[in-house]
């Protein structure tokens, strides 16, 4: 091939890279809309306000697992741990609250224990070379006896400030519907704090992932290690950096699920770390790190939410369809993801 067809082909290339880059998030955006269409069609109230605001409200603490996984996976890695993390916040925030802690103080224990964790699954992965199935396997026994050794068995909270992040509801609109009889209902349509704290921790997370330099140096790691430490990137750093944001986001889905029930659950969590990856996935981060976006794991975290929404409003369903649902969707998008980087 001659030099000016080289140089023809590059912007090319370009092109179709950015477009496969978008590809998979666009395949999401379209699976959403197709089930909320089809749930619309089959339940009466399935896309009405206060229920699309309910799939975030009832999977509010998957959400910033998600985030934290989407970093992890953006630099090449994976995290088993968190859902076990999740968990042991949970139960380390009613165990306090029980001893006479103040909320605040216990706030920043479960969110300083979710870091050590994450940090100490960095430093196995990165300064010892341990890969990360097995470093975040072995976190997730020790988090999950944690919570077993503190407690076998579920512990309520009745802290004030606990309480109140159980029932607060923030109210956003009012909706005026007319039913057959010609009877006016005015219902009004709300959300809870916590969903507003999850929805924080992902705008945070987008503006630190796509708009700073640490953000740039996860995908230059995810996508070529090697190449990132010859242009002389801090590599050990921000993979020792991800896994504590990780255990971060777990401290935070801890606390919000302490939020949600109203308790610490030695058992809760268990699996989560698969939906986080799940959702992941079918946000259209690649498994083999590099390519990414917070904001699709977002839709992934929905595109979840509405799969048990079905079972939920069709109290027929077996649960069993919705994990056959998910597995599927996964094996779908893993397919596409390594149809679209054979192609590029």
């Amino acid at each position: 091939m001659t030099e000016s067809a080289v140089a023809a082909a590059r912007p090319r290339r370009r092109r179709f890279s950015r477009y496969a880059q978008y590809s998979t998030v666009g395949i999401t955006v379209a699976l959403l809309a197709l089930m909320l269409v089809a749930g619309s069609l089959l339940y009466p109230n399935f896309t009405s306000g206060q229920a699309l605001l309910d799939l975030l409200g009832k999977n509010v603490f998957l959400l910033p697992l998600a985030v934290g996984m989407t970093f992890v996976i953006i630099s090449g890695g994976i995290d088993l741990s968190v859902g076990a993390m999740m968990a042991l916040g949970s139960v380390v925030a009613a165990t306090l609250l029980q001893a006479g802690w103040s909320a605040p103080v216990v706030i920043v224990a479960v969110l300083l224990i979710g870091s050590l964790l994450g940090l100490l699954n960095g430093v196995m992965v990165s300064y010892f070379g341990i890969q990360p199935f097995i470093a975040t396997l072995a976190s997730m026994f020790l988090a999950r006896g944690l919570c077993l050794v503190i407690t076998d068995r579920s512990i309520a909270i009745d802290n004030p400030f606990f309480q109140t992040m159980n029932t607060a509801h923030l109210d956003l609109f009012e909706v005026t519907s007319t039913n057959l009889r010609g009877k006016v209902r005015v219902s009004d349509v709300y959300t809870t704090p916590s969903v507003v704290i999850a929805l924080a921790v992902l705008l945070t997370a987008f503006a630190v992932l796509h708009y700073s330099r640490f953000g740039r140096t996860v995908y230059a790691v995810g996508g070529n290690e090697s190449s990132a430490r010859l242009m002389g990137m801090a590599v050990s750093r921000t993979k020792i950096s991800v896994y504590v944001i990780s255990g971060l986001c777990a401290g935070v889905a801890g606390l919000l699920f302490a939020f949600y029930t109203a308790s610490g659950d030695p058992v809760a969590g268990i699996g989560y770390e698969l939906n986080a990856i799940a959702a992941v996935v079918i946000g259209g981060t690649l498994l083999a790190g590099g390519t990414g976006y917070v904001l699709g794991s977002f839709l992934g975290v929905l595109v979840l939410g509405v799969i048990y929404a079905f079972k939920e409003f069709d109290g027929d369903l077996n649960t069993g369809w919705t994990r056959v649902m998910i597995g599927v969707l996964v094996l779908f998008f893993i397919v596409i993801q390594r149809l679209v980087v054979r192609r590029t």
